[in-house]
This record gives C-alpha cells, sequence and structure tokens, in this order.
C-alpha cells in the first residue's frame, strides 16, 4: 500500500496538474475496419475495442478472468532425478546433450491457458451508411471514446467509457433530431454461447475452453441492456431494439466464476447482479462525472509538452505516417500518455495483472495465448508504474509475485528439491511455474526472481517499510531459491545458475541455449541476494546464518566479462557473434532496468555495452525497441533513444502487409507491433521517455539525464525518482532551466546535474549520497579479454551533485546558477 505521506503529495500535484492537462486524444476521419484501427478502452476487470462504425458500432469484449483450463499446475516430477545429470553434462561442454535430457525430463506439459475474447457487442443504425463529417477519438486526457458524423441534416454523437469507479462499460448514444435514433442492439460470440433477452437485457453465457487436456472450470456471463431512453423499446429473442429515440443509453458489464487461481467457486450472475444494482438509476453523466474523476486521480498525476509541428494536427492515422520525415515531438509525448493510459486501463487493485496483450484480445487463440511472459515481457508492462507515477497500477503485479511465490514453493521442491519459490519463462491465471515451450525458451529458472526486483523497487521509491514487510517473506524466498539451486563450476569455482539459459538466444556453435550462469541470471542473481541482504538491515531481522550465506555468496558470484570484441559477453564463454542483431539483449539486464553498468562506477563496462547495443542494431521486435530505447536513455544519449523511437513509429497498417511495410512497429491504433501485436512495447517506450527525462538508479536524482538534440523545449510534471521524491522539471535552448523536487518521505537527496545549480540549503556532494533509497550497485570489476588491447571507454559528459536534506512534504526549488 501507499503511505500516507505519498498520497498527500500525490494530491498536491494533481491540483497543480489540472490546470495544465495534456488533452491528448487518438482521433480518425473514418471507422476502424479492422481490430488494429479499434480504440481500447478499459477498466481492468473489463476491456474493450470501439470499431466506431457510422452504420454498425462493434465493441469486442475481454473479461480479465476469462481464461481456458481451470486451476493446476504443470511440474513435472521427472526433473529432480535427472537434474544432476543435466549439470555434469553442462559443465563438461555437452549442452546439446543436457538440452535433450532437460526436453525429455523437465517439460511434461501442459504449457499454460490462454486469455479468451468474450465477444462483440453490435449497435445496428438504420440507413446511416451515408454518413456525413465523421470523426471518431479516444480522448485519453478523459478516457472517453466518442463517435460523430451527421446523416441527412440530423447530428448522431455516441461517448463510450469503462467506468473506472462503476465497473460498467457505459454507452451513449444521442441525435439531435427528436425521434431520428432508431437501433438494435445484438451480442455474438465464437465460443459456445446460450442468450436469452428478459427486461431489455440480453443475457449471454458463455462457455470456457478445454487445453492440452485441462478441463475448463470457467464460464462467464456478459449482460448488455438498455438503462434508459426516449424512445420505444422492444425485445426480440436474441436482440432489443430502440425506435423513435432522441437518446439511449446501453450498459454493459460480465464476470466469471474465478475467484482465484486455485477456487472457482464464484458465481458470475451474482457478480453481475450487484453491478447492476450498483448503476441502476443513476445517470449517464453521472457515471461519466464519477469514472472522469477516478482516471484523473492516476492519470493527471504527469503531464509532458514536447515541440509541436504542423503534423501534430493531422490525424492519428496520418500523422504516424508522417512521422518519420517529420519534426512532431509531441507524438512522442501522446506515446508517452498513451503507455500510462493502458497500463491505468489494464490493471488495477484488485485485478489482474496486465497480460501480453494488456487486456484486449479479440482471437480464440492468442498470439503466445495471451499469457504472462517472465523472461522480459511482464516486467516491461510495468516499468512504467513507478517512474510514471502509477505506483497503484502496479498493485494486480504485486498480487501475481505473491500466487508465484506460492505456486512455485511446490515447484522448487518437486522439480529442483530446492526450499524457496521458483517461476520459469511463463505463467498464466492459474499462476503455473513449472516451464513450458521446451528448453530453448523455458528453462529460464530466474523469472521469479526478476519479478520480485519489482517489489524492491516499489520500496525504492516509495520507502514504504510497511510494504516491505508486507512482502519480506516473497524476497527472501526468491534469494533462497537461488542459493540452494546455484552450483559451483568446477572449471571457473563460480557459484551460478545451472541449468538456464540466456532468454531465446544460444552462444554460436552450442546448438542450443542451454548453458549455465549466463550474463542475465548473474545479474538477477545479484540484484535478489543484494536486496534481501539490504531488506534484512533496515526491518532489523537478525538472522546471522542467512546473512553470512547471502554474503559468501555474493562473493562468489562470476563478474562480468568484456569479450575479444571489447562486448558485454553474454554467456561465461567469449561466443557473442559481432553481426549477431537478435532481438533479445538480455545480458544488459545489468544496464536497465538494474542499476549495475555505471559511466561513473564502471566505464569500462559501460563502454561494453554501447558495443553490444551497437552490435544489435538500431531495428528490432516492437518490444525490444521499447527495451532499447531505455537502454540508450541510460547510456545517456538521448539522441539515439530517439532514433529508436523513431524506428517505432513506423506505420504498420495490419499483420497481413509486413512485406509492404517491413519495418512497421506501431498500428493505426498506436498498438505496440512485434509483430503481431503485443502491449509490452507501449510500456516500455512510455518508460523509457521516463528515462530520458529522469534517472534515480546510480546514487542520485539526475535531472535531464538524456535530452535529444530536438526536445530544445519543453516541461515534465510529476515524474517520480526512487528516494520517494517527485519531480517537475522545465527546459529551454536543450537546458534545464528549472526544477521543483518534492519529497515525499524526508531523507537526504542528491541531485545530478550536466549545468551547475543554485537553490536553497544545496551544498556540493561529497562521497556517496546517504540516502539508502538511492543507492549504488556495489559489483565486482569486470574480466576484460586478453584479446582486447585497448580498453574503449565513450567519453561521459561533466555533472555537477548536489545534496540537500529534505522534510516529507517539503519542495526543492532549482535553478541554474
Amino acid at each position: 500500500m501507499m503511505n500516507k505521506r505519498i498520497l498527500f503529495v500525490t494530491a498536491l500535484v494533481l491540483i497543480v496538474s489540472f490546470a495544465n492537462a495534456d488533452n491528448r486524444r487518438l482521433w480518425y476521419t473514418q471507422s476502424a475496419t479492422h481490430w488494429l484501427e479499434a480504440l481500447p478502452i478499459g477498466n481492468s476487470h473489463l476491456g474493450a475495442m470501439v470499431y466506431g462504425g457510422a452504420d454498425t458500432e462493434q465493441i469486442q469484449l475481454n473479461e480479465e478472468t476469462f481464461w481456458s483450463g481451470a486451476p493446476h499446475n504443470n511440474n513435472s516430477l521427472e526433473a529432480k532425478e535427472h537434474l544432476q545429470e543435466v549439470r555434469q553434462l553442462i559443465f563438461e561442454g555437452k549442452e546439446s546433450e543436457a538440452h535433450k535430457v532437460i526436453d525429455k525430463h523437465f517439460f511434461k506439459g501442459p504449457h499454460g491457458m490462454r486469455f479468451l475474447p468474450l465477444g462483440d457487442v453490435f449497435i445496428k443504425f438504420w440507413n446511416h451508411r451515408n454518413a456525413k463529417q465523421y470523426e471518431r477519438e479516444l480522448n485519453i486526457d478523459d478516457a472517453v471514446a466518442s463517435v460523430s458524423y451527421k446523416v441527412d441534416g440530423v447530428n448522431y454523437h455516441r461517448s463510450i467509457i469503462a467506468s473506472l469507479a462503476d465497473n460498467v462499460i457505459a454507452v451513449k448514444l444521442n441525435a439531435d433530431k427528436k425521434g431520428a435514433l432508431n437501433f438494435s442492439l445484438s451480442y455474438e460470440s465464437e465460443l459456445d454461447n446460450l442468450q436469452k433477452v428478459n427486461d431489455h437485457c440480453i443475457i449471454a453465457t458463455v462457455k470456457g475452453v478445454e487445453q492440452e487436456g485441462i478441463k475448463s472450470d470457467l464460464t462467464a456471463e456478459c449482460r448488455i441492456w438498455v438503462e434508459r431512453t426516449d424512445g420505444t423499446i422492444t425485445d426480440n429473442r436474441q436482440s432489443v431494439t430502440v425506435r423513435d429515440a432522441s437518446e439511449a443509453i446501453v450498459y454493459i458489464t460480465a464476470a466469471t466464476n474465478f475467484v482465484n487461481y486455485h477456487d472457482v467457486s464464484g458465481n458470475a450472475s451474482v457478480k453481475n447482479d450487484k453491478t447492476m444494482a450498483s448503476v441502476k438509476g443513476q445517470s449517464f453523466d453521472n457515471i461519466l462525472r464519477k469514472h472522469i474523476d477516478k482516471y484523473h486521480e492516476q492519470y493527471r498525476r504527469v503531464a509532458l509538452t514536447l515541440p509541436k509541428s504542423e503534423q501534430s494536427n493531422l490525424p492519428t492515422d496520418k500523422r504516424l505516417a508522417a512521422f518519420a520525415e517529420g519534426n512532431d515531438m509531441d507524438l512522442v509525448a501522446l506515446m508517452f500518455q498513451y503507455g500510462r493510459y493502458l497500463l491505468i486501463c489494464s490493471s488495477q487493485p484488485g485485478g489482474q495483472a496486465a497480460n501480453l496483450q494488456g487486456v484486449w484480445n479479440d482471437k480464440i487463440k492468442a498470439p503466445w495465448d495471451g499469457k504472462y511472459t517472465i523472461n522480459i515481457n511482464t516486467e516491461m508492462n510495468y516499468w512504467i508504474s513507478e517512474v510514471g507515477h502509477l505506483s497503484d497500477s502496479a498493485e494486480p503485479l504485486f498480487s501475481l509475485i505473491k500466487d508465484l511465490s506460492e505456486t512455485g514453493t511446490l515447484t522448487a521442491k518437486q522439480m529442483y528439491g530446492c526450499n524457496g519459490w521458483i517461476a520459469h519463462h511463463n505463467t498464466d491465471i492459474w499462476r503455473i511455474a513449472g516451464p513450458v515451450d521446451g528448453p530453448t525458451w523455458g528453462m529460464f529458472p530466474t523469472g521469479g526472481a526478476w519479478l520480485s526486483t519489482h517489489l524492491w523497487q516499489h520500496y525504492l521509491f516509495t520507502g514504504d517499510k510497511t510494504f516491505l514487510r508486507q512482502n519480506y517473506p516473497i524476497l527472501r524466498g526468491a534469494a533462497e531459491f537461488l542459493l540452494d539451486y546455484m552450483q559451483r563450476h568446477p572449471q571457473y569455482g563460480w557459484l551460478m545458475t545451472v541449468p538456464t539459459v540466456s532468454p531465446e538466444h544460444g552462444p554460436a556453435g552450442k546448438g542450443t541455449t542451454i548453458t549455465a550462469g549466463s550474463t542475465m541470471d548473474n545479474q538477477i542473481v545479484f540484484d535478489v541476494l543484494t536486496q534481501q541482504l539490504q531488506a534484512m538491515k533496515i526491518l532489523g531481522i537478525k538472522d546471522a546464518k542467512m546473512t553470512k550465506r547471502l554474503s559468501e555468496a555474493l562473493q562468489d558470484l562470476p563478474p562480468m566479462q568484456i569479450g575479444q570484441y571489447g562486448q558485454l559477453q553474454e554467456w561465461l564463454i567469449d561466443a557473442d557473434d559481432p553481426k549477431d542483431e537478435h532481438r533479445h539483449i538480455s545480458h544488459l539486464y545489468g544496464l536497465y532496468p538494474s542499476n549495475q553498468i555505471s559511466p561513473y562506477s564502471h566505464p569500462e563496462l559501460f563502454s561494453a555495452a554501447a558495443t553490444t547495443l551497437a552490435q544489435r542494431g538500431d531495428m528490432a521486435t516492437g518490444w525490444s525497441l521499447g527495451w532499447k530505447i531505455n537502454f540508450w536513455a541510460r547510456m545517456l544519449d538521448g539522441d539515439h533513444a530517439l532514433k529508436i523511437i523513431n524506428n517505432m513509429l513506423h506505420l504498420l497498417p495490419d499483420d497481413s502487409r509486413t512485406k509492404e511495410y517491413p519495418e512497421g512497429r506501431t498500428y493505426p491504433n498506436l498498438f505496440d507491433a512485434h509483430p503481431p501485436f503485443q502491449i509490452d512495447g507501449n510500456f516500455g517506450c512510455a518508460a523509457g521517455i521516463a528515462e530520458m527525462l529522469l534517472q534515480s538508479q546510480d546514487g542520485a536524482v539526475h535531472l535531464l539525464p538524456a535530452l535529444p538534440e530536438r526536445w530544445q523545449e519543453g516541461k515534465v510534471n510529476g515524474l517520480c525518482a526512487r528516494g520517494g521524491f517527485v519531480v517537475d522539471e522545465e527546459w529551454e535552448a536543450g537546458k534545464l532551466t528549472q526544477a521543483v523536487i518534492t519529497s515525499t518521505v524526508g531523507g537526504v537527496l542528491r541531485i545530478r546535474s550536466y549545468i551547475p545549480l543554485t537553490g536553497k540549503g544545496l551544498k556540493t556532494a561529497k562521497g556517496n549520497c546517504k540516502n539508502h533509497l538511492l543507492s549504488k550497485a556495489d559489483i565486482k570489476n569486470p574480466l576484460i579479454s586478453s584479446k582486447v588491447k585497448e580498453t574503449p571507454q565513450i567519453p561521459i559528459r561533466k555533472v555537477y551533485e548536489y545534496d540537500v536534506k529534505t522534510k516529507a512534504g517539503e519542495k526543492i526549488e532549482v535553478k541554474p546558477l
């Protein structure tokens, strides 16, 4: 939970931000012809894609708990007896043989259930095919979708929201001529369903599906009803008709019998009854007002202004198509806020975490099942949550992590004979923790460990010791598993995870991804063991045996290595191919999201990371571009980060046109294109833009660390930094003109800037920052290949650092000296 002081300062930020609303929108002059042109709305529980047709409105639906299958686990009971055999083969350099053993004995299935579509609502209007002055939009400042047009001199308008306050999708239909509004309301689904109509309400009962031998235990119920109209309503067998109206209000809600990952005893009808009762008698305007108020509580905490151009006024699809050749930096600001909008709409306290597609999917078989891919994608979904002032939107992720710490305890014991808990590279609503999809992808034992770092980062951003204490058992369990799982390599003498992979990528000549001690794993292990040590100290937990074990393991971890080409090695062996542009750059986890690669503490590693990034190139899949934006921001190279954003903002009209648009990475509705659609790229892009403007991972709050040349002027309000600081910044001519930093928990604030600053209480900083929430990473010095004759070092800009003591609620104003 957020502590009271943070909520108090958030309220202050909201008051300021209301006056500076972005008024941002996606808008078009034609209706959507397919799903990737439709516009997303959501309240975490329900997701909807609005097509905006004049003659037929289509609203495609999702309910966050409607998945295939039933409670189960996928732990192989054969893995443990073959574990030592696998390890010995890997140590002997026989990774391909180890791969075969793992494939046979570790992967028994099932391989995860899938996120299902709920169906579609259709509103068919009479004789609206010849619409004029058509426009549809998604106003992300208010989270309202709307459509307007004229037919035969009559103006028609509709507003659609997914109410955050009342748990319904609400549709208001208007005509400015009495009796001109005529339509029929119906529901369709590709899944087995039964429908009935009662009292102007369509009730559809939709059956879930079996998958890989796991029977379906979930059933969804969807209700669509006309709440009020000034016209005549007729109930038909499977539809509702409204005639001779000028206004009508339609509500949609849905539920399943899902309670949690091991309990499906809920009652969808009872849930829907409760929702219907809560909105009965309320006007649409009242529901709209409550929705906007609740949405503004989160969205308006942050505002970003970047330079506009003539292209900024174009419809969104045309604006996107023109971006690469123009100077529409305001589209970047829109992408930033769109990422925040999508997280608010797909991840709210008490709900499910945003999956691979957020809460939006129209396919019976979603790409990659729409699961939670935890070797990068789920983590990327939440990178924007803390820095983007949406900490409450991360609560569903924390709930998912808690669930996995429970299911993963059994997996750790059954598969590996280890204490603690594990999750591999994928999970689903049933919180499976065993491996899926085969060794190439699934033999990743640090997925749960990586997730646990989000709990620690939340503490660093908020200073919330109550939260830390509540989640301490999860942090400890992640560390305990690694301590038990790691083995000492007979050749190197280091402790390391084995078997493991560097996600989805293997060294040249090995024929498999299976390895021991991948660089990413070593970095994750460092973070997990370090956060456990620090948590024990902060919470005053005395455990000499655990402290000794953690400290000794940290000393025995492999150091990072710089290989023959000056690159950061991805594996223990120097096997990186400088011409390999693989989408996963997992060994730069230490650069981002971790803080182990620093330009100030280890410039040689910083330069090696730059070499790796150059070798991997500037083009990739959509989500990989999202990661690269963050990488280049951490490299303090704003121009290169903007280049990656430019590469992402290439239009892909739809998935059937990838050959025509080979570099297309963003769909007309600004969804990220892998392709196909994955929402993580949207979140990664938003996080990367924030990292360009503010960083706090390396011992200080760094103001405007990676500002591109093309962002000559602008301002941002409300970004969050570690240490419990909320930061407002303004700049002109590419230089900071003012910053206001609000302290929510007190403590020493260290400010880093490229220009000298002045402000009340500022003193030139000396030594390391005394605020533990802003601590640097204390890592080993890297090993450098003997083939590297001279270690290249990229130039690092001079910085000025200042310390100031703060109290909770205090504002620190700084300006150029």
